[in-house]
């Protein structure tokens, strides 16, 4: 395993499950909108000065489509890599409704504390930073530099509210993580993660959030 190196975990484009507020979680999921595919196609002008030593995506489709222009762009191919993929969200999966959402969030939330907590049909937090840290080892294990990671928001802000050492679970209940948004840790999983910049817009710019989605795995608690 390297020292360290800077990671760049990018939320994925906008998808349908997005717009009307659904819990999608199964793989390999919808495609992106048409507003998901111009968020993708901003992404590599927006990281132009990142020097990129690889991009891995996880196994659902939005990703690999988010991470397509860029890897184009970067003649890098964007390794796909299980592990990184969205909470399982289970018996709750398409659903949109107050009760839903409450007991999804519920339980990512209660894992700060307490990991048995299960996800109606779901995930645990056992299962999930187990297969999101093996992911991160991996990726870990192969480079040193920046490296980009197109996942998904749940992951993203769960994961980075429990490894980040200079924030808590308010920051990251309290910052939205909409779709393209990137939040950047520097660091190694044998010495630990510092987040360094977190920013909740789409890269290409606050004229490609959709405002009218409905989104609760992206909006602030």
């Amino acid at each position: 395993m390297l020292d360290a190196m800077r990671l760049l975990l990018i939320r994925h484009g906008q998808t349908i499950d997005n717009v009307h507020g659904a819990l999608g979680t199964e793989v390999p999921g919808p495609p992106l909108t048409a507003l998901g595919r111009k968020q993708a196609a901003a992404i590599p002008a927006a990281l132009a000065t990142e020097p990129l030593a690889a991009i891995y995506v996880s196994t659902m489709l939005r990703t690999q489509l988010t991470a397509a222009p860029l890897a184009h762009d970067r003649r890098l191919a964007a390794t796909v890599i299980t592990g990184l993929q969205e909470i399982y969200a289970g018996s709750l999966e398409q659903r949109a409704d107050p009760e839903a959402i409450q007991s999804y969030i519920g339980a990512v939330v209660a894992w700060r504390h307490d990991l048995s907590v299960r996800i109606p049909g779901g995930e645990d937090g056992n299962d999930f930073f187990g297969r999101y840290n093996a992911a991160i080892d991996a990726i870990a294990s192969q480079h040193d530099g920046t490296v980009a990671v197109i996942s998904h928001g749940a992951a993203i802000r769960t994961w980075t509210s429990s490894v980040a050492c200079n924030i808590d679970e308010e920051f990251t209940r309290t910052h939205e993580l909409t779709n393209t948004a990137i939040v950047t840790l520097e660091g190694a999983p044998t010495t630990g993660w510092v987040l360094t910049h977190w920013n909740g817009d789409p890269v290409g710019g606050v004229q490609l959030d959709d405002a009218s989605a409905l989104d609760p795995t992206g909006d602030a608690a």
